[in-house]
């Protein structure tokens, strides 16, 4: 039952790199709070993916307010809804989001967010600038321009239409960088001069409270070899059943984060030992993306991880409502 005394005014953002520990706290935020979790994740809104994605464990459930996801009890939001053919976007996201942010307050729950996309965060907070929609056509094109030279063929030729958007966006964001050329093509001159820099502005501490979880670089590393090395037989396993149901390899849920080296691994190009490495080493430099997105702000509640038992999700809980 929600203790009235302590719920907050605001929504709660909990931010922070993958193998973080951000979904134990957001549950017991819930559980204290009388809240709904609403993944801010881009990889767990796939279906049938939840060892390489971390998706929490729940089951679908009928509810007195309709079909849920339901984690310890508590239903969490955006999570396997989508087919792995399917892709979904940043705009998908803060639509969806929004129209949940409002049913939530209006159950007299409180709505939480968790997860690692920094990019949905910004978004949902700063809002969007009007950008033209995608072009299959282009988007084919771009493909092919990637497939036959590799990101760097891709990156190259973001850096010949709009050198300051090549500065802003990692070579390795294959989307983004596809998305940018895309757009300076459609609009006739240089994404970055149609970026209006509101997406970049601080959040908005005075319509809610952010969190983030900044675990010290060593020990965040150790967690997230520990969590490969443990889920990667149930992953190897979901990877194989996901292609023995006829899902292409290049469908847009088997281009997320570490699902390209299983793919190689079950086609025998690489051992066990070698997949874990590099699973890793692509997590932990998506990690370093991360913590550099989230690091920026400081209108932020930040939770230093300083030790392994620095991390109890009831006192880092206790922290943040009375924060």
């Amino acid at each position: 039952m929600t203790d009235m005394s302590i719920q907050p005014l605001k929504p709660i953002t909990l931010m922070g790199a993958n193998a973080s520990g951000k979904t134990e706290i957001a549950l017991e935020l819930a559980r204290r709070l009388g809240g709904e979790i609403i993944s801010v994740d881009s990889k767990q809104t796939y279906k049938l993916m939840e060892a390489g994605t971390a998706k929490p464990a729940g089951a679908w459930t009928d509810t007195p307010a309709g079909r849920a996801y339901l984690v310890e009890g508590v239903p969490y939001h955006m999570v396997d809804t989508l087919d792995p053919r399917a892709t979904y976007d940043v705009g998908t996201f803060v639509k969806e989001a929004k129209k949940l942010v409002s049913e939530i307050w209006a159950r007299n729950r409180v709505p939480l967010m968790a997860g690692g996309t920094g990019m949905y965060v910004q978004a949902f907070w700063n809002g969007l600038d009007e950008l033209p929609p995608a072009d299959p056509t282009l988007r084919e094109q771009l493909a092919a321009l990637a497939a036959a030279g590799g990101k760097e063929a891709l990156y190259a030729e973001l850096l010949a239409v709009d050198p300051e958007a090549a500065r802003r966006i990692p070579p390795a964001n294959i989307q983004r960088v596809m998305r940018a050329i895309e757009i300076t093509r459609l609009a006739g001159r240089p994404v970055s001069q149609i970026w209006s820099g509101r997406f970049f502005d601080a959040l908005p501490a005075h319509e809610g409270k952010f969190v983030f979880l900044k675990w010290a670089k060593e020990l965040l590393a150790e967690r997230i070899k520990r969590r490969t090395a443990t889920r990667f037989d149930e992953w190897a396993g979901e990877t194989r059943a996901l292609l023995e149901k006829g899902y292409a390899e290049d469908c847009p849920g088997l281009k997320t984060l570490g699902y390209p080296q299983m793919l190689d691994h079950l086609a025998g190009r690489i051992n066990k030992a070698e997949t874990i490495r590099l699973i890793t080493t692509a997590s932990l430099a998506y990690a370093k993306r991360q913590n550099t997105w989230f690091g920026r702000y400081r209108n932020v509640i930040r939770i230093e991880l300083l030790k392994f038992e620095d991390y109890d999700p009831a006192a880092i809980a206790e922290k943040i409502i009375n924060a």
